[in-house]
């Protein structure tokens, strides 16, 4: 505890006679509130806890002989110095709730009953200046204390909980702050109240600006904003806290919703015999579930309007719904563009239906249904942060908000979104100027023969990462980027793709085969080889990564 003055410190001070420390140990053990609450925690501290039989040499050490505006305040209240009619006084106002701000209000007070305010304002509201005297003063008009049952009435807290409340009150509204709106209004200058927050970033003295930027979350350091659990979305089933819970309304909801998008699917391919249908929905389905679970179920089932769910989004759930919708717009662009152009199904599926009649009696379970599944569990990273944030929270395998692991994770998104893009402006280019008569292996496509995979499962993995670096990784999500993985390279990505160009160029364009023989053996299939370390295309996309980190730092402070 520091020597100098201090508001909360020299109430307390003010509490039990000035300087008279041999009266504190049995003050303290009568007067100390009973419950839990903030001002309790922070009363055990300064006291050692429940080890009152030191409180006396504590208090003779520790309790500040300045003037503060809290000891001004309860001083005036209680008659100045006189300490000897502290006791009476004492036992009559101290509150008997929770140390929370409102209660020790209320019960000065008398709780609801207002009508008493008015004599206890004119004896008790002190005749000096000061931060806090003058603050309480403006709730009462001053010294206008015929006013006061009024304005009591409209100033008293109507809910519970120091620290949101008086936050909630320093912004305007009876929702938390948005991350810009606590940057803008938190304290610059020393003082009681900074201080005690200013423990929340890990000082004793007020933060700067900058140290506030990179240490909040990327909305308001308040647990219910972070929770979201302010909103009510009006169902406990939406915030599943065991893995039972989880399965059976996280987990089961998203599948019942790719299964029945994969049915959709299945009929339309069926009656256009275009089995590429299920690549249409590869991306759009993933996207679909991640608004639907951030947007669709509050307002479907918590009432709340569009523009409120969006509202009640924290900064980083934001910034994962936004990089889910990049990349799946894009996948999907790319898919149903290059299926217009070619006006057939996907060579890949027309081999497999001439190689099986029945191919249409099969692909519902041998093709749809399998990828309903691998799509609810490549989801989770950006469904369970919507669906379950409690949960998410206390079960994350963070140890908490993380700048580091934030820039990190736009850094991953860029590098593997520009990977996409420019592989497939560049196969598509390459395919007009020769015809399609031979292997693109320029530009990102001498990296690693499927650049876009990659770029896919960079991706993929920056999801996990945001939601790691916002705390909000539970465990079952980690497996998300390890299924679109294992699904990229084992079933329907460059494994599935080079086994179809194998068969097709070995009959109908030797050469060709002849080039992506010569391609296999000196580029990898996925990942690098560190001979690409002089690959100026590797430096091209690792560049794009720093510079998306850069103009989202940037966005930011620009912001606030």
């Amino acid at each position: 505890m520091a020597g100098g003055s201090g508001a909360e410190q020299d109430r307390f001070g003010g509490w039990f006679g000035g300087n008279k420390a041999d009266q504190v140990k049995d003050a303290a053990q009568q007067n100390l509130p009973r419950g839990l609450g903030a001002e309790q925690d922070r009363l055990g501290g300064w006291f050692g806890g429940d080890k009152a039989d030191k409180v006396k040499d504590a208090a003779q050490k520790n309790l500040p002989t300045g003037s503060g505006a809290e000891q001004d305040r309860l001083g005036g209240w209680l008659g100045g110095n006189k300490g000897a009619d502290v006791k009476d006084a004492v036992q009559e106002q101290m509150p008997k709730a929770s140390g929370a701000e409102q209660d020790r209000f209320g019960g000065w007070f008398g709780g609801g009953q207002a009508d008493q305010a008015k004599d206890a304002v004119q004896r008790r509201m002190p005749s000096t200046s000061g931060a806090e005297q003058d603050r309480y003063g403006g709730h009462f008009s001053g010294d206008q204390a015929d006013k006061a049952r009024d304005t009591v009435n409209r100033h008293l807290p109507r809910t519970s909980g120091a620290e949101q409340d008086r936050l909630g009150g320093w912004f305007g509204g009876d929702k938390l702050p948005s991350r810009a709106e606590v940057e803008r209004n938190l304290p610059s200058g020393s003082g009681a109240e900074q201080d005690r927050y200013g423990g929340w970033f890990g000082g004793h003295k007020g933060p700067s600006a900058q140290d506030i930027r990179d240490k909040l979350p990327r909305a308001s350091g308040a647990e219910q904003d972070r929770y979201g659990s302010h909103f009510n979305i009006g169902s406990e089933r939406y915030i599943g806290t065991t893995t039972l819970g989880l399965l059976q309304h996280a987990v089961l909801p998203s599948f019942g919703l790719h299964a029945g998008l994969g049915a959709i699917a299945y009929g339309i391919g069926c009656y256009t015999d275009r089995a590429e249908a299920k690549d249409y929905l590869w991306p759009s389905g993933q996207v679909a579930n991640a608004w639907w679970s951030a947007i669709g179920v509050p307002v479907v089932y918590g009432g709340l309007s569009v523009s409120a769910a969006w509202a009640a989004l924290t900064y980083d759930q934001k910034l994962l719904l936004t990089g889910v919708t990049a990349w799946g717009a894009r996948l999907f662009y790319h898919v149903a563009s290059r299926g217009v152009r070619r006006g057939e199904d996907d060579p890949r599926y027309v081999t497999a239906k001439k190689q099986d009649p029945g191919f249409w009696n099969k692909a519902a379970f041998s093709m749809f249904l399998p990828e309903a599944v691998a799509q609810t569990l490549i989801t989770l990273p950006f469904v369970l942060p919507f669906r379950a944030p409690v949960s998410s929270a206390v079960s994350s395998l963070s140890a908490g908000p993380s700048a580091i692991s934030h820039s990190l994770a736009v850094f991953l998104f860029v590098a593997g979104f520009a990977t996409e893009v420019l592989a497939d402006y560049q196969l598509e280019a390459h395919t007009q100027e020769s015809g399609n008569t031979s292997l693109n292996r320029e530009g990102v496509w001498s990296i690693v023969r499927h650049p876009n995979y990659l770029g896919d499962a960079l991706s993929h993995l920056s999801f996990s990462v945001l939601a790691s670096s916002a705390g909000l990784l539970h465990p079952l999500a980690a497996i998300g980027p390890i299924v679109n993985y294992i699904f990229l390279r084992a079933v329907g990505g460059d494994k599935e793709n080079e086994a179809s160009q194998e068969a097709r160029y070995a009959k109908e364009n030797p050469p060709k085969y002849q080039q992506l023989q010569e391609y296999k053996r000196t580029k990898n299939s996925f990942w690098p080889s560190l001979n690409e370390v002089g690959n100026k295309w590797l430096w091209a996309i690792v560049a794009a990564g720093a510079g998306g980190v850069a103009l989202e730092q940037s966005l930011v402070n620009f912001s606030t």
